[in-house]
């Protein structure tokens, strides 16, 4: 069992065990994981686990959540990204430009338009240079969706956050904000 699975087999979610790194509130299923692994390897350092699977867990059950008023508009967190990549960028963009922007392969971005465009969403344009590129702009159903689901969305945001005040907010953005630079940066020599 790794960090990044299930609650144990107790279903033991007593008080966060986490050896000197500060504690939560109560405890959940990662401390379980961890204890439970350093009873097998007491010899190994579990404080990457620590983090990683938190971070892995909270990943998994928001997408497990979805988003509520994404959702209603019969939209997916993925193509509500493309949307927004447009929205916030105020131009058109490439299908390449958007897999970059929202962190998709080419292909799922094509697939991704392709959906959005029959709902008329988004509109393409070939390139007058080159007919192999083709441009992506939002229509004005397009633009009045984003526009529409933004405040509801984030208000959702808000509602699954209220349980850290301004300050813990502020801070674990920091910090998540410190760690995604880095991964950003190095994670390519990770992987090598």
């Amino acid at each position: 069992m790794t960090a990044t699975e299930g609650p144990s087999a107790t279903g033991d979610e007593g008080p966060r065990d986490t050896g000197g790194a500060p504690s939560g509130r109560r405890g959940d299923t990662v401390a379980a994981v961890v204890r439970q692994w350093r009873a097998v390897h007491p010899d190994l350092d579990t404080g990457p686990m620590e983090v990683i699977g938190r971070i892995n867990r909270c990943a998994a059950l928001l997408q497990q959540a979805e988003d509520a008023p994404l959702r209603r508009a019969g939209l997916s967190r993925a193509e509500f990204d493309l949307l927004g990549a447009l929205r916030r960028t105020g131009h058109e963009l490439t299908p390449s430009e958007l897999a970059r922007e929202t962190f998709s392969s080419g292909a799922a971005v094509t697939k991704r338009l392709k959906h959005l465009g029959e709902r008329g969403l988004v509109e393409r344009r070939g390139d007058t240079r080159d007919r192999r590129v083709a441009h992506v702009r939002l229509t004005g159903s397009g633009r009045d969706t984003v526009d529409g689901i933004l405040p509801a969305q984030l208000a959702y945001e808000n509602a699954v956050l209220s349980g850290l005040d301004g300050p813990e907010l502020g801070e674990l953005a920091a910090l998540l904000g410190e760690l995604l630079g880095q991964l950003e940066g190095r994670l390519g020599a990770l992987r090598a």
